[in-house]
């Protein structure tokens, strides 16, 4: 699987963010619950496509529903 969200402590101190720029996942986030589009957050951040932050938010999904599962799993 591709790496579209990255965690470096380089970049923002390890604030996860989109691979490639300095853009914190967390906003994308943000903005999406705010009502914005992928296509208006693109024109604010036109350097990353609307593939690459579609991706990235179902990056962030996965890894949601991963940690929660393996939480769930291991409860039983």
């Amino acid at each position: 699987m591709k790496k579209y969200v990255v965690s470096d402590p380089n970049i923002l101190g390890g604030t996860p963010v989109i691979k490639g720029t300095r853009v914190p996942i967390e906003r994308i986030l943000f903005l999406l619950k705010e009502g914005f589009t992928l296509d208006a957050i693109h024109d604010d951040y036109p350097h990353i496509t609307v593939e690459t932050l579609s991706k990235a938010i179902d990056e962030v999904i996965h890894a949601v529903n991963t940690t929660f599962h393996a939480k769930k799993a291991s409860q039983i």
